[in-house]
């Protein structure tokens, strides 16, 4: 993609876009080099998209044929058009995966949708995906049970015999809890799985590989990457998996690729069809959408990394891939900065915690200051939790953790329409920690409060 002549495109075709560049003062006609195109001001959904009628965002003013819709952190909804051309693009990621790592271009496959169905990004996007792909041939057939893990209980033991091989679609928890707790064949079912949503650990991978009976964990779990103002932006690669395993037993090594100890997703890109720059450490992307978008701030902290670049470290670090895979670009992704935590798929936000922590019966109790995680035990699975500053001179107790709870619990069903469809109910209650003001580890005085962890 040459990202010049994309803004030209969209400077001269999209009404949002030519006011935006208008109130800062840009002349479009003035940018002419890739030096220009990196001085042009960033977007976001403050400073652009919430601030234009949606048909403006779109081009020539018109909306697409499909809206998909994501939960904004007071609830206030976010609309993102889409088109059959859109998902024609991102088809080709389904495409890299299905039909390249999980070779369905010759195994008759059934995929199994188990994203939320609705109005929310995943579900019926994917669905449109996966059609596409057997449209142009691929022996694929799609089920969409969504996240009623009674109906996958139910459709899976019916269909799965006549296939040669089932892929599960969904949140990395969801999937999971599902393979755990659902007395299913799955190994005689040649299993494999799409996950998206998620940073997840290579322990988890290897576990939930071991209980599904997948065989290859670099070759039959791939990850997506992707946002609802853009849809799927990336996709794992066997090669990405490969180096994501090498590094992750080497946490070092990792720390000086990636400047952090944590392990980001990694993904392989298309740089034909997405742009992506680093800026201070987070991610800006331009790409031709139902709302194109130009150096736009996903907000998630990551980086690129080019082909040569990290093929030539984990090289000099004694590494051989098996495989070299496509020359594509790369970009890892920690995940939203400090402003979410991300469970079952849904984005959790400061806000909605904090505003249970608000309510009649609870507010006397605490201070308002929290740290909101999704941690995970040592079966791997996600928990949402919540620690809790008590007010100066409260005892933790089992009460006020339950009244704590019930509060928070609540108000995510209330604001976060995300957190009520993906989340499965039995996992919807948050576990609530209490600790007494100025807690050293959690809350100490005088340091700058990060809410999210």
């Amino acid at each position: 993609m040459d990202p010049v002549e994309l803004f030209h495109q969209v400077a001269a075709t999209v009404p949002a876009y030519g006011r935006f560049l208008a109130e800062h003062r840009v002349d479009p006609a003035q940018v002419v080099t890739f030096e220009d195109f990196a001085r042009l001001p960033m977007t976001t959904k403050d400073t652009y998209t919430r601030r234009h009628p949606l048909p403006d965002l779109c081009r020539n003013g018109v909306i697409g044929d499909m809206i998909a819709v994501s939960s904004g952190s007071t609830g206030v909804p976010s609309f993102w058009p889409r088109s059959a051309a859109d998902e024609r693009v991102i088809a080709d990621r389904f495409e890299e995966v299905l039909g390249g790592s999980f070779g369905a271009r010759e195994r008759r496959t059934l995929a199994v949708v188990c994203f939320a169905l609705g109005t929310w990004v995943g579900g019926l996007f994917t669905v449109a995906c996966c059609r596409h792909l057997a449209e142009r041939g691929l022996p694929i057939t799609v089920v969409a049970p969504g996240t009623d893990r009674r109906e996958i209980a139910r459709v899976l033991p019916e269909l799965a015999p006549y296939f040669e091989q089932v892929v599960l679609l969904g949140y990395p928890p969801f999937l999971k809890n599902v393979i755990d707790t659902e007395d299913l064949p799955w190994a005689s079912w040649d299993v494999k799985l799409v996950t998206a949503g998620e940073v997840f650990s290579e322990e988890w991978r290897t576990l939930v590989a071991e209980r599904a009976g997948i065989a290859d964990p670099v070759r039959g779990i791939a990850s997506l990457y992707g946002t609802a103002d853009a849809g799927v932006l990336g996709n794992e690669t066997p090669l990405s998996v490969q180096l994501r395993r090498f590094l992750s037993a080497r946490p070092g090594t990792a720390r000086e690729l990636f400047g952090e100890s944590r392990l980001p997703t990694l993904v392989q890109y298309d740089p034909e069809v997405r742009f992506f720059e680093e800026h201070e450490g987070t991610l800006l992307f331009s790409g031709d959408n139902g709302v194109p978008l130009v150096r736009y701030h996903i907000a998630d902290e990551g980086g690129v990394l080019p082909y040569e670049e990290l093929l030539g470290f984990v090289r000099r670090h004694g590494f051989e891939p098996r495989e070299d895979g496509p020359r594509r670009p790369f970009v890892y992704v920690f995940g939203r900065s400090h402003f979410t935590v991300s469970y079952y798929g849904a984005n959790i936000y400061p806000e909605n915690i904090a505003v249970g922590l608000e309510q009649p019966g609870v507010s006397e109790r605490v201070t308002g200051k929290f740290v909101l995680e999704a941690a995970e035990d040592e079966r791997r699975d996600r928990h949402l939790t919540v620690t809790v500053e008590l007010m100066p001179g409260e005892k933790p107790s089992e009460e006020t953790a339950q009244a704590v709870g019930a509060s928070i619990l609540a108000q995510l069903l209330r604001l976060n329409s995300e957190f009520a469809a993906y989340v499965p109910a039995s996992r919807q209650a948050p576990f609530v920690r209490l600790r007494e003001a100025g807690d050293p580890e959690y809350f100490p005085p005088g340091a700058k409060h990060r809410y999210t962890r």
